[in-house]
């Protein structure tokens, strides 16, 4: 994808149809239409260069709080946090804190315990470690306490049950659907038609 489209011009200036088929196997295709979108906007009103202002990033698509902190630490290097799953464990897990990480007001004391920690001037490096140390050390399933920095101190490790936290919650059943396809020859071609979003 990086290599078919190096600059925010490439993508702003292609054609979506040919976005999605880059994208394909990536994931989500919200996340490529919004990329396509978010390039075509900071053309339009950013002169083509990505803005380092939180509010102008917040109204760029699929650009939400995580994302903006992310962008403000690691490409601008100014103070901000990020709260992505992986940090979401790592100081549930490091101050025990009970209650759906999910929730309007974990969320928020887990955001503002993550504004607290950072280091001034070292946002970017102290996230990355954060979100690298959720990654590959603090892991949902089985975490490697013994290789952590910060075992000393986590409440849930000297709790003994580390894997207590953060809390799990019970995911909804996926729904089932009934589907019908059918498939449609002309000679030595297959028909097929494309799909569009509601």
């Amino acid at each position: 994808f990086l290599a078919r489209f190096p600059t925010l011009r490439s993508l702003a200036e292609a054609n979506l149809d040919e976005v999605l088929k880059v994208w394909e196997g990536l994931g989500y295709y919200a996340r490529a239409r919004n990329l396509h979108r978010a390039a075509q906007q900071v053309m339009e009103h950013h002169g083509g260069q990505l803005p380092a202002e939180r509010e102008a990033l917040l109204a760029l698509p699929g650009i939400g709080p995580y994302t903006v902190g992310a962008i403000l630490s690691l490409a601008f290097g100014q103070d901000a946090a990020v709260l992505d799953g992986n940090v979401r464990r790592v100081l549930s897990r490091l101050l025990a804190i009970d209650g759906d990480p999910r929730s309007a007001a974990t969320r928020r004391r887990l955001w503002d315990l993550a504004k607290a920690l950072l280091p001034p001037g070292q946002a970017g490096p102290f996230n990355q470690a954060l979100m690298d140390l959720g990654a590959t050390v603090c892991t949902p399933r089985d975490p490697h306490c013994g290789e952590c920095p910060l075992s000393e101190g986590c409440q849930a490790y000297q709790s003994g049950d580390p894997e207590r936290y953060p809390a799990r919650v019970q995911r909804r059943p996926l729904p089932h659907y009934d589907i019908a396809a059918g498939v449609i020859w002309r000679g030595d071609q297959l028909l097929i038609s494309k799909r569009y979003a509601d």
